[in-house]
């Protein structure tokens, strides 16, 4: 690979980015890293009436908060920018008008009636219409007008497109590095439009001279641009340019049934397809990755193996991983199907493997100051602890409190079913005990409970469900929690006591 290995993402700021984009991006990223080389935004706005305020800050920061930051782009300028196709308008006219002058494009001044009228009487006869080859000197432009009459149109202010002159009776041979060898007859392709009324270049022209002035070496995109990959070769051709190296990748697919992921799906089967949350001026917000409670890291993993394995039986791998083992070689041709419970799995290992003083710090602002837990409760209690004994069940931070919120507040009912199981009617008086035996505890640890408690109910040959169902039933309220013994410890002597009597009232 002797060129610098050079790719960029160019999403069009036209909403929030599809966790598809997101995949690109990744795979650029990962493909630049893995090369030693530069990783590029680039924002195609040249569609300006799709333009969408606030778009752009979404991309930059959801590639941010991945993790998977680009060497150049807006804000991070180098000698390749400017990084908006806006503000590089001037560069596509002079390319366009290149093309015209060495009869490889032409100005067409048909109007949309026309156009419209065409495509009507076409389909009336059962056939397709095509602007190419075999009837483009039939119609309203400059290869059927005079040169006087097409420079007397373009000077009154008459609109017009500049159409690319795709050649005939030709063979296009094209490679693709995920799908090999393709080839095309350039009969069946139209004259695309690389120059709008607008006087903005299509994303075609826009996308070749800017990939050609950045020094692009690869192309790595999605499978929606395989159609104009015949397009985007034949305008390299034209330029006498160098194309860079393609690779089309597969579609991420919904988790049930044929087609597309949609942010519908997500709607429909309760997932996110977005990083972030989106929330447009006027109507309806979409939920992200972030707010939902996922980890950068698990959404990174999660999408690295949509449509990509790395040849082993390794699933998780670290952004530094994904860079040693990333190969397009190893991306797949078919579709990758989406599923929302791998993401879930993903998001569960990495949680895990968090920090425990961050994850308690997380809890503590995300979960326990919202619920106004007073201050003085968490003063008392060990929560670094109490997050160490739970969090092994919890998927998002959130579910600390589904899995442990019986630490914070005492039950305030017990458990229906439960309890018809557990409290018997020699409950109170075994629990009366419990409560004794609490008393004489004086280093009140987990171990030296558990023994106390334990040697107690082995020298009375009591059954240990007899004792512990009820005991945990008094301190949670129902049959769940880590090790009683440590809840206990957790809670203190004190609440611990406390709890035991209001369960021994209730029985009474």
């Amino acid at each position: 690979m002797a060129q610098k290995v050079r790719v960029r993402f160019a999403p069009s700021p036209t909403g929030p980015l599809h966790i598809g984009g997101v995949r690109t991006a990744l795979f650029n990223y990962l493909f630049a890293k893995k090369h030693q080389g530069d990783f590029i935004l680039r924002i195609e706005d040249t569609d300006q009436g799709r333009f969408v305020d606030g778009a752009e800050d979404y991309i930059v920061d959801s590639l941010r908060w991945l993790q998977i930051p680009f060497d150049e782009g807006p804000g991070t300028e180098s000698a390749y920018g400017p990084y908006r196709q806006s503000e590089r308008k001037h560069l596509y006219v002079e390319f366009a008008n290149q093309l015209i002058d060495e009869g490889k494009a032409y100005y067409a001044f048909d109007t949309s009636e026309e156009l419209n009228s065409h495509r009507k009487d076409h389909e009336a006869k059962g056939k397709t219409f095509i602007y190419n080859w075999h009837n483009r000197e039939k119609l309203n432009n400059s290869l059927s007008l005079t040169s006087e009459e097409t420079q007397k149109r373009i000077a009154s202010g008459e609109p017009y497109v500049i159409r690319f002159k795709s050649p005939k009776d030709e063979e296009l041979h094209l490679n693709d590095i995920i799908r090999g060898n393709i080839t095309i007859d350039t009969n069946t392709l139209d004259d695309k439009v690389l120059f709008k009324s607008d006087g903005m270049p299509t994303y075609h022209l826009a996308n070749i001279v800017d990939d050609h002035l950045m020094d692009i070496s690869h192309v790595i995109r999605g499978e929606e641009w395989l159609p104009s990959l015949a397009l985007h070769q034949m305008l390299y051709d034209a330029f006498g340019w160098k194309a860079p190296l393609f690779a089309h990748l597969p579609l991420i697919m919904k988790p049930v049934g044929k087609g597309k992921l949609s942010k519908r799906d997500g709607e429909k089967l309760g997932f996110p397809v977005f990083p972030l949350e989106w929330k447009p001026k006027s109507g309806e917000a979409f939920s992200g990755y972030r707010e939902e409670g996922y980890l950068p890291e698990a959404v990174v993993n999660m999408l690295a193996l949509l449509g990509w394995n790395p040849g082993t039986e390794q699933e998780i791998f670290s952004l530094n991983e994904l860079v040693e083992a990333f190969d397009l070689n190893r991306v797949h041709k078919g579709g990758a199907k989406f599923d929302p419970e791998k993401t879930k799995w993903f998001q569960h290992h990495y949680l895990q493997q968090m920090d425990e003083g961050v994850l308690t710090e997380q809890f503590v602002e995300q979960v326990l100051k919202p619920k106004e837990i007073a201050a003085e409760r968490l003063d008392i209690l060990d929560v670094n602890k109490i997050v160490s004994l739970i969090k092994e069940r919890a998927t998002f931070v959130a579910d600390l409190w589904e899995q442990g919120s019986f630490f914070f507040e005492a039950p305030s009912g017990y458990d229906e079913k439960a309890s018809k199981k557990a409290f018997k009617e020699d409950s109170p008086e075994i629990l009366a005990k419990i409560t004794e035996l609490l008393y004489e505890v004086q280093d009140f640890s987990a171990p030296n409970i558990s023994e106390r408690i334990k040697g107690w109910i082995s020298d009375n040959e009591i059954g240990f469900g007899k004792v512990m169902m009820p005991l945990r039933l008094a301190l949670v309220g129902e049959m769940k929690g880590p090790d009683v013994f440590d809840i206990i410890a957790v809670l203190g002597k004190s609440e611990s006591v406390k709890r035991i009597k209001a369960a021994i009232k209730f029985m009474a």
